[in-house]
């Protein structure tokens, strides 16, 4: 191992077994591969596998980042307005204060919508068809208020304008072996187990997320599994372009469209799909730039990138196995011991 890299893995070491039962690490300065480590394995009982690099873990909301990089497409391609009202494709919003949303309120979380439901609630109900119809919660373009219900009308919208159902659309946008959603039975074994609730029991290999395990395990707020190359392939889209590499997953005005201020919060403000560095505060830690964007996952999946050191870290655990509280402290600690490990 790279001995500029020792405090990364410090990091993880100590936390594998106690905060998560496996994790994949992928760090990428200046759009190339600098450090790559997996830790661990699936889960803490006799079932155990090994974690591997390329192992598939669920990407959880991370998946928000994927479909909103597929709207976006759709927008370069002239099929979808980030800035008119989206009753034409969601006819359901028409006469009611839903007429307003548009797709750029969907990806920065600002639509009005709730930001999701008690999936004890909605069990027997069309979820889609719930999350398009619920009452907003606030004025749309008012406030941010970050919504998977948000996310899965997303999804519902680019499915409807492609004629296409979101696993094809992903398949062929990524193209990727380890990208998708619904991983096949076999391989189910192979990927880090997450909660354990008394629904499902030990949940593993099939979505984490009770909304979109209703929705078959495909929506636009969770339900991708994926790796950290997958991740960190999806995140060099825009962070190539902003240091001066090509990439042709997106056209360079919406990858600055994407990480630049949309709509402020005091907590996190928002681009398209992407989170901002907003304090110190955030899980990307304090030595990562004001310029950052990234995302969290639930199940304890995170990527932040750093255009002015021209840096991405993927993180993928598990660490809701152990519970729900939270692993703000080890990613912090990771992304500040990344930027550390980066600065020559």
């Amino acid at each position: 191992m790279n001995s500029a890299f020792e405090r990364v893995d410090s990091v993880l070491q100590r936390a594998c077994g106690d905060q998560f039962t496996g994790a994949v690490a992928r760090i990428e300065k200046g759009g190339k591969l600098v450090f790559e480590c997996a830790y661990g394995v699936t889960r803490a009982d006799a079932l155990a596998r090994p974690v591997y690099a390329d192992t598939r873990f669920d990407l959880a909301s991370l998946t928000k980042l994927f479909v909103g990089t597929l709207a976006l497409r759709l927008v370069a391609l002239e099929a979808l307005s980030l800035d008119r009202s989206l009753i034409d494709v969601i006819p359901e919003w028409k006469d009611r204060p839903h007429a307003a949303i548009t797709a750029r309120m969907l990806l920065d979380h600002t639509s009005g919508m709730n930001s999701g439901a008690d999936y004890r609630t909605i069990a027997g109900e069309n979820v889609e068809r719930y999350a398009l119809a619920r009452e907003l919660v606030a004025i749309p373009s008012e406030r941010v208020i970050y919504s998977d219900l948000g996310f899965i009308a997303l999804g519902a919208l680019i499915a409807r304008l492609s004629g296409r159902a979101l696993p094809a659309i992903a398949r062929e946008t990524f193209s990727s072996q380890t990208l998708g959603f619904r991983p096949p039975s076999p391989l189910r074994a192979t990927i880090p187990a997450t909660e354990e609730d008394d629904w499902r029991g030990r949940v593993q290999g099939v979505v984490h997320d009770e909304k979109a395990y209703l929705m078959s395990g495909v929506a636009g707020h969770a339900g991708l599994f994926g790796s950290a190359a997958d991740v960190a392939a999806m995140t060099e889209g825009y962070l190539g372009p902003l240091c001066g590499r090509p990439n042709a997953l997106l056209l360079e005005d919406l990858v600055r469209d994407a990480v630049r201020e949309q709509a402020h919060d005091p907590v996190l403000r928002r681009g398209l799909g992407w989170a901002l560095k907003t304090t110190d505060e955030n899980s990307c830690g304090r030595l990562m730039s004001r310029s950052s964007f990234g995302h969290t996952g639930f199940v304890g999946t995170c990527v932040w990138a750093d255009p002015q050191r021209d840096v991405q870290a993927v993180l993928l655990t598990n660490a809701v196995y152990f519970g729900r509280n939270g692993t703000r402290d080890v990613r912090a600690e990771f992304y500040e011991a990344v930027m550390d490990s980066t600065s020559s």
